[in-house]
């Protein structure tokens, strides 16, 4: 059976954790949030979030395509 920890954003490698950050900023800057660190995510609006989550997902899913078929860009 699945443990479906719904609501948890657990990073499974706590060695990555400084390299998302860092993308989760670069993202989020190129969206026209270049203060996002500071910002108070509780008064953005959930589609402002929700693009920086999804422009991240997006990313990390090309980089293991990327991985899997043994192409870097």
């Amino acid at each position: 059976m699945a443990n479906n920890n719904t609501g948890s954003n657990r990073i499974l490698v706590p060695e990555a954790r400084q390299a998302l950050n860092q993308m989760k900023l670069e993202i989020a800057s190129e969206l026209g949030m270049a203060n996002y660190d500071s910002m108070d995510k509780g008064n953005l609006p959930s589609r402002q979030n929700g693009y920086v989550g999804g422009y991240m997902t997006k990313n990390l899913v090309r980089m293991a395509q990327q991985n899997m078929s043994g192409t870097v860009k």
